[in-house]
């Protein structure tokens, strides 16, 4: 047996069965489990471990009301059915915590007065830390919907004021209604996007 066809339940859990969705049941999201999520997620790797990823949860009416101007009208109906609308976001002055993250170097001087660098090592690796996330959240039963379509500045004016934070991307969570999918759309084979020299 190869190890695809031995871990062939945890990989169809988290990406051959798992699907983004629109719908959502109405069935309240546990707070501890989105600690928990983050607990599994903030062991992915990043560069010299600057864990630039923030986070802020959006679950209450009134912020949902906030949210909702920033929203593409194709994503205004699925984000406020769901239960948690979780901001993706990356701290632009990450590299403060850096003499805690990574002691072994002085790291903060990399990026410090250099905001091209930083920017392009927050973004990277945020990004890196929300794909870990969504993989976290499928792993410990969740359903994701992961979106781009909002208004990122009008999102940052209205929750990031006063802080050095920056949205990334939104994702819904919370528990999909499975039967209101959309069929699978195709993917690219290995031959048209990976090579070996």
């Amino acid at each position: 047996m190869n190890d695809f066809q031995g871990n062939k339940q945890f990989i169809s859990k988290i990406f051959t069965d798992a699907r983004t969705h629109y719908s959502w049941q109405d069935k309240p999201v546990p707070h501890h489990l989105l600690k928990d999520i983050y607990d599994v997620a903030k062991f992915g790797p990043t560069s010299a471990n600057c864990c630039p990823l923030r986070v802020l949860f959006i679950e209450s009416q009134s912020s949902k009301e906030k949210l909702k101007p920033s929203l593409a009208p194709g994503n205004v109906d699925k984000t406020m059915s769901a239960l948690v609308t979780a901001i993706f976001a990356y701290d632009s002055e990450f590299y403060n915590e850096l003499p805690m993250l990574f002691p072994h170097a002085d790291a903060k001087a990399w990026f410090t007065g250099n905001v091209a660098y930083a920017t392009e090592t927050g973004l990277l690796n945020a990004g890196l830390q929300a794909a870990y996330f969504l993989i976290a959240a499928r792993s410990l039963g969740l359903d994701c919907g992961p979106m781009s379509g909002f208004d990122r500045q009008k999102t940052d004016e209205t929750f990031f004021t006063d802080t050095t934070w920056k949205s990334i991307f939104l994702c819904n969570l919370g528990y999909g209604q499975h039967d209101k999918l959309y069929p699978r759309l195709p993917r690219l084979e290995y031959d048209a996007v990976c090579k070996i020299v």
